[in-house]
């Protein structure tokens, strides 16, 4: 959402702004503003998880640890078990079609759960990577 938002401010500066350095300014302090609040958001969240996990209740604590566990057994799935049974089943000549899974949607809930959604944003937005 950063992404969209700092070219709209940035835009709406440029236009209001006459002095660049002042615009330039005005733009560095909206930016820090909005990453200060998405880090406050996520700290906020941090703490949610922290409440969850410890909660004596399987379906409050547990649901984490599943969608987890699904995950990895997605990749599992993906890089190792699947072209090993396809192997397996092509050398005894079965013409079998196993299920596969759709690696964008799994590597974006993996992403999200493991918190590493927003990295790219963050990077970009501190000129560490282009």
């Amino acid at each position: 959402m950063l992404n969209i938002l700092l070219p709209l401010i940035g835009t709406v500066i440029d236009r209001v702004v006459p002095d660049k350095a002042g615009a330039a300014k005005a733009k560095q302090e909206i930016e820090r503003s909005l990453v200060d609040n998405a880090n406050k958001l996520n700290l906020a969240q941090i703490e949610v998880n922290k409440t969850e996990a410890s909660h004596a209740n399987i379906f409050v604590s547990g649901w984490r640890p599943a969608i987890g566990w699904s995950c990895a057994f997605g990749f599992f799935w993906l890089f190792i078990g699947y072209p090993i049974a396809d192997w397996i089943l092509h050398l005894n000549g079965v013409e079998q079609d196993l299920p596969k899974i759709n690696a964008d949607v799994l590597m974006e809930l993996t992403f999200g759960m493991l918190g590493m959604a927003s990295l790219r944003t963050y990077e970009k937005l501190k000129g560490i990577t282009k």
